[in-house]
Order: structure tokens, then C-alpha cells, then sequence
């Protein structure tokens, strides 16, 4: 192929008059005429001295041209980095800096403040929204076809920092092959054609919502309800007309809350995704009541994409992330990377084309990370079932050592969820003098009503062991929060680790 990622995910669309885009003020963009657009913006960004290899930063609102910006960094051999819309500018000079971006694309109302972190950092500046902008602007008077750049499936497509939490931010470069592999694989698995309209409200600076939802409607030719942001309204009033969503598990409680989802506003839906975030057993329990659907769940994360799903056929179990993709490989192993029996709990490391090349100038944490054969060290705690399902426990750094002993976070937020009046639980340690730090419960409360903590105490005594119960329990009216809906236990941390 002449550049694979564009070859397989754009070039099949050209001239082709089949809906691809339905806009939410009511207008359709075609498969042919979303390529001619990404043809023009690849003539924008090179009028704009953009080469191949060149990195182009992009925080700007979720629009249709800007997933044509995408396509036309692919035609054009640029290397697409997506940033997160809440980045504030102080932050976004980090991520503009650290990549050497050639360009940085932002929204016309911020140019302000904009303008300058572009310039501090030798970038080009240029706006983008859906009403237009410059780079917009310079598009329109192109021509709508490009001579597509040479490219090797090897060679970078994008960078996606990670939310650095634990340090530095960490830019993960992807490669096509990366992309390629686990959009097909993903169309294949959860049987996406051109027959599928999905309903997108997720951020397109993410993963989830840009190479899993995107990619794999681009790969199937499918069609997708271009949303701005989650919008129950929009959700319920598009619902009847698509055949699929993928969501976070705020898209699937905010739905139970609204009587008109019911099974017959989702009649006509074949597959409702979640991920992103762990999905809470009675979710799912009071979702399949009220539609005869049971939420399909898989696991991935920025360096990887999608490593493991729940099956498509066969058993969609609650609480795990399913089977390993078929070319991924998987394993629990030791902090030495020595594979452990099913059952036992460990660090998951992953194998496979969708595994990412390494971190940006960041040869040391690579090599951290990435085992001499070739399996990436997740980070992720999890433990494997002998029928190969996998549940992922927690992350590394929230693991508690309580004078000695491991204790899992989510075995206890499992059992916190389940007691009278709980919403949600989460669950960190913190500090103690002499076992060296201890479980603290964060709950928080169902609507309307109030949680009788000495009960909850009683049964974690009658099913914990003592080491494992919680020492101290804290009531919120909410968990923070990111944008892709993870509880953010650093904050947590930070408010009640004294």
C-alpha cells in the first residue's frame, strides 16, 4: 500500500454519496464529501508548511472537520495530536513543547491565549470550529483531491499524552499498524457493517471516541450521529433512527435516570459498548430489565487501544472486561513478568500489533514498561478466569500494603456498592504510623436517601477480613472525575490521604 492507515480507512470513501456524518443541527456529510474535505485541509496544513513528520496539535471543539483534520494528517504523512478541550493554556504549552508540534490548532475564541503558547514553542497557530476559522478558511479554496503521501504501516500516525497522574505526561506514539489493527479487528469482533448508524458523544481527543468509535465506522463504512457532547435529549430523539452506541458509564446511568428509555426507544439497537470506566453490576442488572440488552464491556487504554471485549456471542459477563482480543496476547504475570496461574491476582501485560511503538523522548520509561519479549506492562491489576475472562482489580499504584498484606481496591468498592443506600465507592489508602497505611471508604449516597454507616461496617466486618476492612468511611455527593468518566483516586488521595 502507498499509506496504509489512509489507504484502508479513507481512500475506500471516495466519491461515494452514502451518509457517513448526521450532524445534530441536521445536516449530512457523506463518505465522498468528508474525504474531499480532508483532501482540502491536507493542501491547508502544507500551505501552512506542514511536512510529513510533522506533529499537528490540535485542541479544538468536537466537530466534523476536525475528524477530517484527522483524515487529512493520514493523507499527508502528519502525525495527529488530539488534546483534551479543558486543557488550559498553561498545560497545553507542555504538550505543544514536549511533541515539537509544527502546527497548533485551537479554537477561534481562545486565540488570545492561544496564540502565544503556539509561538513560544515555534508552532504555527491556526483556528478551527464548526462555523469555520483560518485553517478552515484556507481550506475552502482548495482543491478537493490530495496526492496522498507515502507512508509505512511502521511509521507514527498519532501521539495521545497520557494524564500524566503519576509525573510527566507521557506521549504515546501510535503507529499505523497500531490503528489499522485494532480498528479491523474491533469491526470484525462486534460485527460492524455499512448497514450500522452509531450514536458518537464521546470527545474525539480520546482514544475511545477517535480509534475505537471512529475508526471503526471509517473501517465498516457505517454511518455515525456526530454529537457535540453526551445530550440525553439528542440520545433519546436520534436513538430510534441508529443501531449502536458507545458510551462510558455515565451514557448508560444518565439514560436509566430518563423514563422515556425503554425497550421500545431501543428497538431498533443492536449493541450498546461501554468502557472507559469500570460499569457498576446493578447498571447493568437494571439496564438489561429495562431494555433486554446487556451492555457489552471491553478494556483498553492509550498506548494500546482495545486489548480484551466481552463477546459479541456468547457470555457478556458483568464485572469483567472479557476475553483478550484475538491478536492480542495477555497475561497475568509477577512483578518479573513470570506468567501466573488463572486465578491469581497480577499485573497485565499485553502483546500485538495495537501495542504502541514507545513514549515520545522518553527512551528510559519505554524501556520500563516494555518487556525484552515484547509484552507491555500495563500497569493494571487483574486476575484471568479458567475460562479466560479477565477482571481488572485496580491500577498498580492504588494496590494498599497494609502491614504487609495486599488489599485489593475493588474487592471492598464491590462490596461497599452492594450495601443499602450506596450509589458508588471508591476506595484508596491512606497513611497510617504503624501498619504503614490502611483502607479508606469513599461513598457516595443514593439520591434521596441517607447511608447508615454502622450497618455498612457490620457487614464489611461479617465479609472482610479485619485487615481488609476500611479504618475510616468519608460521604461525597460525587466521586471526581476526568473527562472519559474515571474517578480520579489521585485527588482523593490528596484530599483525605492526612
Amino acid at each position: 500500500m502507498n499509506n496504509p492507515l489512509y489507504d484502508t480507512m479513507f481512500a475506500p470513501h471516495a466519491g461515494k454519496d452514502t451518509p457517513f456524518l448526521y450532524l445534530p443541527e441536521g445536516g449530512i456529510i457523506t463518505h465522498g464529501a468528508f474525504v474531499e474535505r480532508a483532501a482540502q485541509l491536507a493542501h491547508a496544513l502544507v500551505s501552512l508548511s506542514v511536512h510529513s513528520g510533522d506533529r499537528v496539535a490540535v485542541q479544538v471543539e468536537k466537530c466534523a472537520d476536525m475528524l477530517a483534520l484527522y483524515a487529512a494528517c493520514a493523507q499527508l504523512g502528519a502525525i495527529f495530536l488530539p488534546l483534551n478541550t479543558a486543557y488550559t493554556a498553561a498545560e497545553l504549552s507542555y504538550f505543544v513543547s514536549d511533541s515539537g508540534a509544527a502546527l497548533l490548532v485551537g479554537d477561534p475564541a481562545r486565540s488570545d491565549e492561544l496564540r502565544p503558547v503556539a509561538d513560544a514553542a515555534g508552532a504555527v497557530f491556526a483556528t478551527l470550529d464548526a462555523k469555520g476559522g483560518s485553517l478552515s478558511d484556507v481550506a475552502d479554496a482548495q482543491a478537493t483531491s490530495f496526492d496522498t503521501i507515502e507512508r509505512h504501516e511502521d511509521d507514527l500516525a498519532a501521539f495521545l499524552y497520557t494524564s500524566g497522574t503519576t509525573g510527566r505526561s507521557k506521549g504515546a506514539m501510535l503507529s499505523q499498524k497500531n490503528l489499522i489493527s485494532n480498528a479491523r479487528t474491533l469491526t470484525e469482533l462486534w460485527q460492524f457493517t455499512a448497514d450500522d448508524v452509531l450514536l458518537h458523544a464521546l470527545p474525539i481527543f480520546h482514544t475511545h471516541g477517535l480509534f475505537v468509535a471512529s475508526n471503526v465506522m471509517l473501517m465498516s463504512g457505517g454511518a455515525m450521529v456526530f454529537l457535540p457532547k453526551l445530550d440525553i435529549d439528542a440520545l433519546v430523539a436520534w436513538m430510534p433512527r441508529a443501531t449502536s452506541m458507545m458510551g462510558v458509564p455515565t451514557f448508560y446511568t444518565r439514560l436509566l435516570d430518563d423514563a422515556r428509555f425503554d425497550r421500545d426507544l431501543a428497538a431498533n439497537m443492536r449493541l450498546f459498548i461501554s468502557g472507559s470506566a469500570p460499569l457498576l453490576a446493578d447498571t447493568h442488572v437494571a439496564f438489561e430489565v429495562r431494555t433486554g440488552h446487556r451492555i457489552l464491556e471491553r478494556y483498553g487504554m492509550t498506548e494500546t487501544n482495545m486489548n480484551t471485549s466481552n463477546p459479541y456471542e456468547g457470555a457478556r459477563r458483568a464485572g469483567t472486561v472479557g476475553l483478550p482480543l484475538p491478536d492480542v496476547e495477555l497475561r497475568i504475570a509477577d512483578a518479573d513478568g513470570v506468567e501466573l496461574p488463572h486465578g491469581e491476582t497480577g499485573v497485565v501485560e499485553v502483546r500485538g500489533d495495537n501495542v504502541f511503538l514507545g513514549y515520545w523522548n522518553m527512551p528510559e520509561k519505554t524501556e520500563e514498561e516494555m518487556r525484552e519479549d515484547g509484552f507491555f506492562i500495563t500497569g493494571d491489576l487483574g486476575v484471568q478466569d479458567a475460562d479466560g475472562y479477565v477482571t481488572i482489580v485496580g491500577r498498580g499504584k492504588d494496590l494498599i500494603i497494609s502491614g504487609g498484606y495486599n488489599i485489593y481496591p475493588k474487592e471492598l468498592e464491590l462490596l461497599m456498592d452492594a450495601q443499602d443506600g450506596v450509589l458508588e465507592s471508591a476506595v484508596i489508602g491512606v497513611p497510617h504510623d504503624d501498619l504503614g497505611e490502611v483502607p479508606l471508604a469513599v461513598l457516595v449516597p443514593q439520591a434521596g436517601t441517607q447511608i447508615d454507616l454502622e450497618m455498612v461496617k457490620e457487614n464489611a466486618a461479617t465479609a472482610l477480613a479485619r485487615f481488609k476492612q476500611p479504618r475510616e468511611y468519608r460521604i461525597l455527593e460525587a466521586l471526581p472525575r476526568n473527562t472519559m468518566g474515571k474517578v480520579q483516586k489521585v485527588a482523593l488521595r490528596a484530599q483525605f490521604g492526612a
